[in-house]
């Protein structure tokens, strides 16, 4: 879990940035199937296993990498009309 929780801190970071008031849960793989979320920030390797599970689903390689993050939000919150 403690990849997990800097990626939640980076990712409320990133969302602040881009001006977007959210609740950032962080989890393991197994309970985000079961979760009700509108986007998922995962690694990689793993955004197959978690197909379906959120309208939107982040692949991210690098967990430090705030603004890429912030990019890579943006551009699929613009594509869902959600910014």
């Amino acid at each position: 879990m403690g990849s997990s929780l800097i990626l939640r801190m980076n990712a409320e970071k990133a969302l602040k940035a881009l001006g977007v008031n959210a609740k950032v849960e962080h989890t393991d793989l197994s309970s985000a199937r079961g979760m009700r979320a509108d986007v998922i920030i995962a690694q990689g390797l793993h955004t197959e296993d978690l197909g379906g599970a959120a309208p939107v689903i982040v692949p991210i390689s690098n967990f430090m990498d705030v603004d890429g993050l912030r990019n890579q939000l943006d551009e699929a919150l613009r594509a869902q009309g959600w910014l």
